[in-house]
């Protein structure tokens, strides 16, 4: 190691301690990457575990006076490689700072740290009569820190909304080390820029987020669920439309693709029929009202030619149903490798989508499943790549361009859930616009001013010669933007 490595490590041992600085290589490989395929991952430098705000204060200023790269990891279940390391970095790993600080019961808030997983967060939440929404796919592993990073969904976005709309207020170490505080606790205010949605969805560009003030719910009543099957998946999508516009507001309305139930199946025997085109799981969480709620639903789904509807009779089948879902990723990777998107478009325009990607996968000679949250009409196509195809890494990441494209196209967004990371970057200035992309850049620029967190994420890097506010004397690609 050279010596200008040996004083970067030292500066940061001075302010941490041994504990919280690695540099074992099985543990650095380990925590080189996300749950994405398809993405770079470089080699880390080494790995710290700060446990305070002053901890991660310290890091990012030592890693600023050495223009080393700081990547920011919480769980590492994204799905887009955000979390990814770049070479020569140091991973901050927010496992060390998971309390819950505080549960205001009367004022209906939690602050926590942003290594809190989400699942532990909910259930203490509900201990206390309380309801904290956003339930994202990995919430039994995803951190609170990388829901807010990615402004993560799930099958509750339909009726209340994804992470951004829970997060009141922020603690943030920015790229100066300075500490910033966004937002409020209370449930109205409106002085100054929100900041705290700038900061939410920034995927680690902007700041290290070391303490969040979430909102929550008072606990919903039970839930009740139908699931309707169609012979194909446009009926289907076309049922998911009709019920959104009636004026019901379902707690979760999901799409099950033929191709994912049949994943789904084979992974658990979860009674799911594997011979229809489609599937529609509906909720609602209005006690006394879900039955009639979850009639008009099936009502709905029998009026756009449903060959089964099924409504469960209690919050045990519903359980069962939501636990299919649930399923999804598990099942999908029996099949194969997994590259996975989250194009969202106008629910109106999800029939075109779904006729698109399977023109997709027919031009390219590729599986894509279409599972989704119908609902708010963010679709998860996912290539399936044989293990033994040589080409099909080369196809699969065709069709997945080709699937971004047509959302695109369609009138909607590349990604609406998972996040840019690396995987995406290239994709966001055209849905941005030029204009849009520059503002990005300046807008980190001033959060972030030496460029030292998560580079190469998000947007594409300018070439070195035109990066704003490359430190004089940095090597060119040290620290790519």
């Amino acid at each position: 190691m050279s010596g200008a490595g040996d004083r970067f490590l030292g500066d940061l041992r001075a302010g941490l301690g041994d504990r919280a600085v690695v540099t074992d290589p099985d543990i650095l490989e380990g925590h080189r990457h996300d749950s994405a395929s398809f993405c770079p991952a470089g080699s880390p430098r080494a790995l710290v575990r700060p446990a305070s705000t002053s901890e991660v204060q310290h890091v990012i200023r030592t890693a600023g006076a050495h223009r080393v790269p700081v990547v920011t990891q919480g769980a590492r279940t994204g799905l887009s490689g955000g979390a990814n390391a770049v070479d020569g970095c140091l991973l901050l790993s927010t496992e060390q700072m998971s309390r819950i600080l505080e549960l205001d019961v009367a004022d209906q808030v939690a602050v926590v740290q942003p290594g809190v997983v989400n699942a532990t967060l909910s259930r203490a939440v509900a201990e206390r009569g309380l309801f904290y929404p956003p339930d994202p796919s990995s919430w039994e592993q995803s951190t609170i820190g990388g829901n807010v990073a990615t402004n993560a969904g799930g099958l509750c976005c339909v009726k209340y909304g994804v992470t951004a709309d829970f997060v009141r207020g922020l603690e943030v170490v920015l790229g100066t080390g300075e500490v910033l505080r966004t937002g409020r606790r209370t449930a109205k205010g409106v002085a100054g820029y929100d900041l705290t949605r700038l900061v939410v969805g920034s995927e680690g560009t902007l700041g290290v987020v070391t303490e969040v003030t979430l909102a929550l719910r008072p606990a919903p009543e039970p839930a009740l669920t139908v699931a309707a099957s169609f012979r194909t998946g446009e009926d289907a999508l076309r049922a998911a439309a009709a019920v959104m516009a009636c004026g019901l507001r379902p707690s979760l309305l999901e799409f099950i693709d033929q191709t994912t139930a049949r994943a789904i199946q084979s992974y658990r025997d979860m009674g799911l029929p594997e011979d229809v085109g489609g599937l529609l799981l509906a909720q609602s969480d209005r006690g006394a009202l879900a039955a009639a709620d979850i009639g008009r639903v099936a009502g709905i789904c029998a009026d756009h030619d449903a060959i089964d509807v099924a409504e469960a009779s209690d919050a045990q089948d519903s359980e069962l149903l939501l636990e299919a879902r649930r399923l999804v990723n598990a099942g999908l990777e029996m099949l194969g490798v997994k590259l996975v998107d989250d194009v969202a478009v106008p629910r109106p325009r999800l029939p075109e989508l779904l006729r698109g990607v399977q023109q997709i996968a027919e031009d390219l000679d590729v599986l894509i499943a279409c599972p989704g949250h119908v609902g708010d009409g963010n679709m998860h196509p996912t290539v399936i790549i044989d293990r033994d195809d040589p080409d099909g890494e080369r196809r699969a990441v065709l069709a997945f361009d080709a699937v971004m494209d047509l959302g695109l196209r369609l009138g909607g967004t590349i990604t609406g859930e998972h996040g840019v990371g690396s995987l995406k970057r290239r994709w966001l200035e055209r849905e941005l616009g030029t204009t849009g992309a520059a503002l990005h850049r300046r807008i980190r620029e001033i959060f972030d001013p030496l460029g030292v967190l998560n580079p190469g994420k998000v947007l594409e890097p300018l070439p070195p010669e035109s990066a704003p506010g490359t430190p004089p004397g940095t090597p060119p690609g040290t620290l790519p933007r």
